[in-house]
């Protein structure tokens, strides 16, 4: 079984930066399209980023498009997510997660318990 640990929220003013971290177990994290997710109270949890195995390839949803950056470190088995330009509209609690291959907004796997980003406007 795989295990998510996300870290590196935090409250931020609008405008500001954070960059988040999930920090996996298991060997498959290497061989694995990972995924980026957000969820606020009351509504589902959507897609924000994903990265294919070698980081060769990378799909953001258009809301984060050209202000947040998804990274690997296969030799850490750690997934990044740099995200720049910080509006109040991304305050989420973000989790990572495994993602379909060939349809990257679908996770799979169990949920880590998320990290908490809060943007004040």
């Amino acid at each position: 079984q795989v295990q998510l640990v996300e870290s590196g929220g935090g409250l931020v003013q609008a405008g500001g930066s954070l960059r988040l971290s999930c920090a996996t177990s298991g060997r498959a994290f290497s061989s694995s399209t990972m995924g980026w997710f957000r969820q606020t109270r009351g509504k589902e949890r959507e897609f924000v980023a994903a990265i294919s195995a070698s980081g060769g390839h990378r799909y953001y949803s258009d809301s984060v498009k050209g202000r947040f950056t998804i990274s690997r470190d296969n030799a850490k088995n750690t997934l990044f997510l740099e995200m720049n330009s910080l509006k109040s509209e991304d305050t989420a609690i973000y989790y990572c997660n495994a993602v379909r291959y060939d349809n990257y907004e679908y996770a799979i796997g169990s949920w880590g318990q998320g990290t908490q980003v809060t943007v004040s406007s």
